[in-house]
């Protein structure tokens, strides 16, 4: 982290870190987040000795409330400096970071780091999104296996471990999914859902793709068991490969074996989520860290995310 990260008032000034918290959450002043309230002449912030920094008071449902409810952070005990900092160090990691090591920089037991760590993940998951590419635009896909799925002994093939689609868009965003097996019938209706019909698609000589030309714009393949990695199409002069979505998974599987070692079947849908935010919103996008963390933040709004033991009621 540079200096002038470390400088950062939201990472060491709890009223900094409470007030860009709200510039990010109520963007047009403070909404009641129990009936929606927004009207300023109805909203009162309490300023008692005895109330929190940050209090509203709703007249018209007579409810209180700050900016976290709703969000990630509400109920937490954790200070907003280090929300910010945790946001700040996931974002901006480009292969991720341990809950280990958050844990010894902020100074937070594993436990809670662990929880705020997948709290930070569930911000950065996205969804309802258009769909991705469009005319003029190429899309890559293809399918990569991580992790053991439970119960699986076995270590012959890849029938052991946990399927992960991924599309990615030559110089724009990536989306993952995890798949319960590799076959057709799972992977086009994601593959429909997710892109223009006016994409160009590029993938390996998989048969399962052999007819995405007939539903896009055009399709073309690399023969990986031929030897063939990339070439030049004679007519169109497009380059034809599956480079990006391999640079996309060589970066995932380094985080995911080098920083993370092992993660769960159930967990692994918010790590694609990360993978896929950091990579959506890269330098090269013009999206750098201050901006990164922000955009946690603004995925925050609307999300709780409560993790209970088995045997524990559900309003527990």
């Amino acid at each position: 982290m540079s200096t002038a990260d470390i400088q950062d008032p939201r990472f060491t000034d709890e009223t900094a870190a409470r007030e860009a918290l709200e510039n990010i959450v109520w963007p047009n002043g403070p909404v009641c987040p129990h009936c929606g309230n927004a009207d300023a002449d109805k909203l009162a912030k309490l300023e008692t000795k005895s109330a929190r920094p940050g209090l509203y008071y709703c007249n018209e449902c007579k409810g209180q409330f700050t900016a976290t409810v709703g969000t990630i952070f509400e109920h937490s005990k954790i200070p907003l400096t280090k929300w910010w900092l945790a946001m700040h160090l996931l974002g901006s990691s480009k292969k991720g970071i341990s809950s280990h090591q958050l844990h010894r920089m902020l100074g937070v037991s594993y436990k809670s780091t662990w929880f705020m760590t997948h709290r930070i993940r569930e911000a950065m998951r996205v969804g309802g999104l258009a769909p991705m590419g469009g005319d003029g635009s190429i899309v890559e896909i293809d399918e990569s296996f991580i992790g053991r799925k439970a119960g699986f002994e076995v270590k012959q093939g890849t029938g052991h471990k946990n399927a992960v689609l991924t599309l990615v868009e030559r110089g724009g965003s990536a989306r993952s999914f995890h798949i319960s097996e590799v076959t057709k019938a799972e992977i086009m209706p994601i593959v429909r859902a997710n892109l223009d019909r006016e994409s160009h698609v590029m993938t390996d000589e998989a048969a399962r793709y052999a007819k995405l030309g007939d539903e896009f714009a055009d399709h073309h393949a690399v023969d990986h068991l031929r030897g063939e990695y990339g070439y030049t199409d004679r007519v169109t002069r497009v380059k034809v490969n599956t480079n990006t979505i391999e640079g996309y998974y060589s970066i995932f599987k380094r985080g995911m074996k080098g920083v993370y070692q092992h993660c769960s079947e159930k967990h692994l849908h918010r790590y694609l989520a990360e993978f896929d935010f950091r990579y959506s919103n890269r330098v090269k996008r013009g999206v750098h860290d201050v901006e990164r963390a922000a955009k946690i933040v603004e995925g925050a709004k609307g999300k709780r995310l409560v993790y209970r033991r088995p045997n524990e009621s559900p309003l527990a």
